[in-house]
Formats: structure tokens, sequence, C-alpha cells
């Protein structure tokens, strides 16, 4: 005969959930203040919203959009799109992967490997990395253009010292959340820390790395088409041109093309992902 389930166990079957807000909850409190930050945002701000939405203002929108949609596929044209494409593809692929090497060589310093490793220029490496990112790669390019001068050669290297600091932090968070068991076993059998990172710690921190590599990837084809905007050469440099010109169906085209190589790149990285991960 089935028992009639007991009173603790009826209690636990309709107890209440818990209260939305606890006086002791520290993600509550969290919550509410980033609530507050978020309403005095708005209430700073001067958004004109009336204004933005118009009538005007549509009617001006919607033209700009429609002298939009005739890009120019005019061969004399596409013969100078193609290699700026070629130019801002360029400009991202040697970026990250200059900023990919300096970056692991960054993070050995700025990451403590083991329990006992003293990391004497753990504290430095870290402020260098925080600063070569905290700089735009806008400001880098306005920066650099001072001494390498108009073309992708700036755009390259602003690319490469913002995306360094980047990866830098990135790859000394892993290496330091690295499971130290492989290298403690060499350790004590008296092999040198240089060859402990490359037989045990690299190997496997190395798909985490390629997977950061590949992400900055994506980011940095959209930043090189924008640094163009600057004189860093590829597809922003034309884009600058054309759009403070008003030729329309110019711009609509370097847009077209920029559209279609963040596609390419972020399909491409995907799939490598998706084999690495395997």
């Amino acid at each position: 005969m089935h028992k009639p389930p007991s009173k603790a166990a009826a209690n636990d079957v309709y107890r209440l959930p818990p209260p939305l807000f606890n006086a002791r909850c520290m993600a509550c409190w969290f919550m509410l203040g980033l609530l507050v930050l978020v309403v005095l945002s708005f209430w700073s701000l001067d958004l004109q919203w009336a204004k933005f939405f118009s009538r005007d203002a549509m009617a001006r929108m919607g033209r700009f959009i429609a002298e939009l949609m005739s890009p120019a596929t005019d061969s004399a044209f596409l013969r100078k799109l193609w290699p700026a494409t070629l130019e801002t593809l360029a400009m991202s692929v040697i970026g990250t992967l200059v900023a990919a090497i300096l970056g692991l060589l960054l993070a050995l310093p700025a990451s403590k490997t083991w329990p006992g490793d003293p990391a004497r220029w753990r504290g430095a490496s870290r402020l260098l990395l925080n600063a070569l990112r905290s700089v735009p790669e806008l400001m880098w390019a306005a920066l650099l253009l001072i001494a390498a001068g108009l073309g992708p050669m700036a755009g390259t290297l602003a690319l490469a010292i913002h995306t360094t600091g980047v990866l830098g932090r990135l790859f000394a968070e892993a290496i330091e959340n690295a499971p130290d068991g492989p290298g403690f076993a060499l350790r004590v059998r008296g092999v040198g820390e240089g060859r402990i990172f490359l037989y045990a710690g690299f190997p496997q921190v190395l798909p985490q790395l390629i997977s950061y590599t590949l992400y900055r990837w994506e980011n940095n084809i959209r930043a090189a088409a924008v640094l163009g905007v600057v004189g860093a050469g590829g597809l922003g440099q034309m884009l600058a041109f054309h759009l403070g010109l008003f030729q329309m169906a110019q711009t609509s085209s370097v847009l077209v093309a920029m559209i279609a190589l963040v596609l390419l790149v972020d399909v491409g990285s995907y799939l490598a992902r998706r084999v690495l991960s395997r």
C-alpha cells in the first residue's frame, strides 16, 4: 500500500521559491547597482529620439540608403577594388601573425607557470600588455603614420601592436590555468623550465592559443577595413576617399567588398576551429 508523503517531504515539494531580492545576496546588489548605472547613463546622455525618428530624418536616411543600393560594377573601378581587398586581408594576416608571436613571448614572463615560480617579470610584463591593448588601433595607426607614412605599413603595425596586448594577456591566462601535472613530473627530474614548457606546457595550451588567434584574426579583418580611414591603406582608405566625395555607387561597392571579406574570414575561421576541436 502506497504511503502518503511525510510532512518534511511535503514541505520540500510545496516550498516557495526564494525571494527575488535578498539583502545578503551580493549578486543582487551588483545587478541593482548595474541597473542604476544604466538608468543614469540614459538620463545623462542627450538622446534625441524624437528628432532621430522624425519624418525628415527618415526621409533623408531613406534617400541615402537608396543611393547605396546601386553599387558601381564597371571594370575600371573593380580593378582598383580587388587589390585593396587583398591588401586589407594581408594586413590582417600579417598583423595577427606578428601579434601571436610577440604575444606568446610576452605571455611567458607575464604568467606564473607553477606554484613555486617566482615570476619576477610578471607585473612589468602585464603592465606592458595592458598599455599595448589600452590604446585603440586607430590611435596606433595615427601615431605610426608619422613614421611609416601613408599606406598599409602603418595599419599592419597598428594591428600587430594592439593585438599583441590582447593575445599576450589571453595567452598568459591560458598558460597559468594549464594543469601542472606533466610539468611537475619533469621538474622533479631536474628538467629545465624551457624544456618543460616546450614538452609539457605548450602542447596543452596550443589548441587554446590557436583558437584565441583565430578569433582575433576575425576582429582584425574588421579593424583593418576601418584603419584605412586614417590613411592606412586597404578598403578603408578607398571608403574614406569615395565617401568624402559623396560617390555613393563606389562607396556601396567598397562596403560590399568589406562584408564579403568579413564573411569569408568568419567562415574560414569557424571551419578551422571545428577541425582543431576534433
